[in-house]
Parts: C-alpha cells; structure tokens; sequence
C-alpha cells in the first residue's frame, strides 16, 4: 500500500517510523515531513519521500493522493483535520484516518467541548465562554483564583493561561480577545475553575463504537527543570504514567471515554481516529482538562514505541467500524522522551545550528524541528529533537534516553534534566 502521512514535526516522525513496520506498507508519503523524515528512507527499507505541500493545503494535498496512486491518508495535525482534510480525503474516494470536520470541534472549540461534556455528564472543570471582553474582564474581576483563560479555538498549545493573580487573568483575557494574539481563536474565550492534581494524558484508538485506550503517559509542559519557566508544547515524556492505577483507569473508562464517544454517536458526529483525553486527578475523581483530536506530540513518542500490534492495521479498522475484531496490543515496558529545543525556544528559538547526531543512536531519535542544508541536520525550529528509549523499567529508559542525549550537539540545545523524576518518586 501507498500512505500518506500529513504533517512535518516529531509525532508525525513517530508515526511514520511505525508504519515503515508494517508488511503491508509499501512506500509512504510525507507532506510536508522534515528534514529527519527524509533520511528515514536509508535505515527502514521501505520508499519514503517527502513532498513540499503544507499540512493545511487541503486541496493540493486531496490532488496528490488521486493523482499518485495514494490507497490510505495518515492526517496527524489539529488544523487539517479542524479544516475538514478527513471528509475532503472521503469525498475523493480515499479513506483516511481521523476524524471529521464535526468531530475534531472537541479540540477546535473548547465551548463545544465544554457544552459537550456537560451535557453528557462528563466530568470537568466549572466553566463561563464569553464573546465580550467588557463581560469577560467584569467576571475575572471578581472570580475566584487561580483561574484559567483559554482561548476558544487552536492557538499551538499556547492559547492556555492559569491566572495566579488578577492582572494576568486580565492581561490574558486583553491579549486573546482585544490585541488578537491568537487571531480568531481568541474571539472567543473560556474561563474555568483551577483544578489541582496531577495530570495524566490517555490516547485512545476509536471507529466511533469501540475505545481501546493506549498506555497512559505524562508530559512535561514547562520549559525548566522543577517544573519552572514558560509552558511549551512538552518538553519531554514518560509512559506509563504510574499515577495512572488500573482503578482510575477503570474508573474514567466507565465515567469519560465510553460516555465520550457514546455521545459523540449520539450526536450524531461519531469519532474516528485518535482521540486524546488530558486529564487531572482531583481528589473527587478523574476530569477532563481538555479533548484533542489527534496524536499529542510528544506522547506519540512514547506511546507508539510501545505499540506491538500493525499500526496500519488499526488505523484502518478505526476507518471502517472494525476496531472490535483488530488486535491492539502494548509491550509491558515503559519508554522516555526528552526533547532538545533550541535557544530562545519558546519565545524566538535561533535556526541555523548545524545537529550532530550519531549514527548509532538515531533510530532512538525523533525529528522535530530540523531542515537539510547541503546534506547536513541544521536547527529550523523551536523543539528540535525527540530523543527516546524503551526498556523494561523506567529508571533504565531514563537514564539510556539520557545517555543518548548527551551524545548529540548543536548549539545552545537545551533540555530538561528531571523529566520523570516524579514519576520514578511514585514508584519508590
């Protein structure tokens, strides 16, 4: 078979990695894909290319998959999918994985989420949705703190801000809202309770009927160790999440993902693809903090290593309603991420710096954020590398994903030092 995988960054490096094992791909398609994805072709066997059509061009990307023999599309990013790449993939006759314009609202408006989830009695946070910013300044005025502002609609994992004081309440609500800082995502705003608890994030594979969740994981959102510093889009990863028990996994099985993905059914939208949960244990239960509709990056980094079963196989079934006969099955090991950004990430990161990455180690490497300039790896984004490992514990993932770390270069990389140190404290 001919895939084509839409996207450009480190999960998209992810998944195409685990497609490249499945027997029945025979060639894959990136678009736009990245400088690393490029060289993958050298190391898996398999005919991967890159092709220079972005990840929101829609139409291009629907005429390149009929005029190139496509047979399946991968779309991994929200804005695609937002747009409505999976129901225009559809329209042209060729099946896709994700969900459809309807059902990726769960992440492309956290008001239609939020109406969701509380008219399905799903648990979350209180919440207010303003498209005024005279009422919502009035209301942040006298709320309870912290308070959290979010942007309605995408804003590059950026659009969220927990308020501890009065004045950045405001200054979120003005930034969103008045200066636009997110474009239209900001017309409209979220404003809900702050929960406490820690956070765990659970992927689940669905075709609109059956849910299998895949192994539970958690990220790392701020920049510096000790859990300082400005949010990100995740500075590194670990899975399992020992926090995680199979008590609470029962528990928000029976209580958020079946009532979930029933509701959605109900609604008629049902939801195919990858739905993520990011969740919060508070001390009356699991809540949902957010829904995405896709892969989260880096959490497909740990995740899909994890993956025993054909990926191509379940992401096919979620496609065509047969997710209940398909195997989906975890290795019982545990897997580390550490991303290595660039200078100046996430405010204005530095582009240019030459990688190296040796050749032992890059099958354990992601690309995220790296263009080619005359055959060599340079810097061309803010999170640059997703540098992982598996083994049979946490601790050794660790300290092997560390290792792998310290063997590669490139100017002012920066990385955090204590990604999973809560997560081995729970475990001693």
């Amino acid at each position: 078979m001919k895939v084509l995988v839409v996207g450009g960054g480190g999960r998209e490096h992810a998944v195409v990695r685990k497609l490249a094992q499945s027997p029945r791909v025979g060639s894959i398609v990136v678009a736009p894909g990245n400088a690393g994805i490029a060289r993958e072709a050298d190391s898996s066997g398999k005919a991967i290319e890159c092709v220079a059509i972005g990840a929101t061009d829609i139409a291009a990307l629907v005429e390149y998959a009929r005029n190139n023999a496509v047979d399946y599309a991968v779309v991994t990013p929200d804005d695609p999918l937002v747009m409505g790449a999976v129901d225009a993939f559809a329209e042209a006759g060729i099946p896709a994985f994700g969900p459809s314009k309807a059902a990726a609202q769960l992440e492309g408006s956290k008001t239609f989420a939020k109406k969701f989830m509380a008219r399905n009695q799903i648990p979350t946070a209180a919440y207010e949705t303003f498209d005024d910013p005279r009422a919502a300044l009035e209301y942040v005025a006298q709320a309870d703190l912290p308070i959290v502002v979010k942007a309605d609609g995408l804003a590059l994992g950026k659009g969220v801000t927990i308020a501890l004081t009065r004045e950045e309440a405001e200054n979120a609500v003005r930034e969103a809202m008045l200066d636009r800082r997110f474009g239209e995502s900001g017309a409209r705003v979220v404003i809900e309770e702050f929960l406490t608890g820690p956070e765990v994030t659970v992927l689940a594979f669905t075709d609109g009927k059956t849910l299998v969740p895949m192994v539970s994981s958690m990220d790392h959102k701020r920049l510096n160790d000790g859990d300082q510093g400005p949010n990100t889009g995740g500075m590194g990863t670990i899975a399992p999440n020992p926090l995680y028990t199979p008590e609470i996994a029962a528990r928000c099985m029976a209580e958020i993902f079946l009532p979930t993905v029933r509701g959605m059914a109900a609604d008629g939208v049902p939801f195919r693809g990858c739905l993520y949960f990011g969740l919060i244990l508070t001390t009356t239960g699991p809540k949902v903090i957010e829904y995405n509709c896709r892969f989260g990056d880096p959490e497909a980094q740990v995740v899909l290593p994890l993956l025993r079963s054909d990926l191509l196989d379940i992401m096919e079934a979620t496609t065509a309603g047969t997710l209940a006969d398909t195997a989906v099955d975890f290795a019982p090991d545990a897997a580390a991420c550490i991303v290595m950004s660039a200078e100046g990430y996430p405010v204005a990161p530095r582009k240019g710096d030459e990688i190296t990455i040796p050749a032992d180690i890059y099958q354990s490497v992601y690309v995220a954020g790296a263009a080619d300039r005359n055959g060599t790896l340079v810097t061309n984004g803010g999170r640059v590398l997703n540098v992982t490992a598996t083994a049979a514990d946490l601790k050794t993932a660790l300290a092997e994903a560390y290792r792998k770390v310290a063997a590669i270069d490139f100017v002012g990389a920066h990385y955090r030092t204590d990604i999973g140190a809560r997560a081995l404290e729970e475990n001693a």
